[in-house]
């Protein structure tokens, strides 16, 4: 029987003293797809903050362990290093690293190996052409002055540079036109195995058409609600979240 590559057992986490995640269990196999949905409020990317290790949420109760290891006390890079990843659903700017330096020096500490700049020039340019990105980007500071369709690019490409193990989509199809959307489904498609998992959070499900859904959760109120398959998704599409929540 295939081992999980990410456990959640029973998590409580908060912020502030207040509680978000009210008892959150989740298994999720190599090659697997979940996708997260619910009404805004309802703790989707809290969950996936707390699964990296975001230092502004405390774990209260529950265990999260990642290829059987316990990591639920484990800060974000160790996570990051383990094989974690995280787009998230507003990407930060930072000043005075480039993309490319960004992502030479992120994909060195993930395999522990140093990347020959011109190897790594040679990957950076194909992948960032598969995203429709001008190569110019690459010497640019990290989503400084980005648009929010370019800055959802660059997440993407960040996963298709580090290819990590499970990776966590925050919204990552928000905000996009039809155009973008599908660019970013394409390089998704791409990155997808059966050695690797993605977790999704969404509301617009037109990133879902190209992908083999096999469970859908549905948080409301910190928990999860209700896991199907991927007919859930029409059916919240057609009904709302009403027709499931209870």
């Amino acid at each position: 029987m295939q081992k999980n590559l990410l456990t959640v057992e029973n998590l409580h986490a908060s912020v502030d003293g207040k509680e978000i995640l009210k008892g959150i269990n989740l298994n999720v196999k190599p090659g697997e797809v979940h996708v997260l949905m619910g009404p805004n409020g309802a703790g989707k990317s809290t969950l996936a903050n707390v699964l990296m290790g975001d230092p502004r949420y405390t774990v209260d109760k529950g265990k999260i362990y990642f290829e059987g290891n316990d990591i639920t006390n484990e800060k974000t890079d160790v996570r990051a290093r383990k094989g974690m990843f995280l787009s998230f659903q507003s990407p930060e700017e930072i000043s005075g690293i480039s993309v490319e330096n960004f992502l030479r020096t992120a994909k060195s500490a993930y395999t522990g190996r140093d990347m020959q700049i011109l190897a790594f020039r040679r990957e950076l340019k194909s992948k960032m052409q598969d995203l429709d990105m001008d190569e110019s980007y690459a010497s640019r500071y990290l989503n400084v002055g980005f648009s929010g369709g370019e800055k959802k690019k660059s997440e993407i490409l960040q996963l298709s540079v580090l290819n990590p193990k499970l990776a966590i989509l925050d919204e990552t199809d928000s905000g996009l036109d039809v155009d973008a959307v599908k660019v970013i489904s394409k390089n998704i498609l791409k990155y997808k195995n059966d050695s690797n998992s993605l977790i999704i959070i969404t509301h617009i499900t037109r990133i879902l058409q190209d992908l083999s859904v096999d469970y859908v959760h549905v948080l409301a109120d910190g928990a999860i609600a209700k896991t199907s398959d991927a007919s859930l998704v029409e059916k919240i599409s057609h009904y709302g979240f009403a027709s499931v929540i209870k």
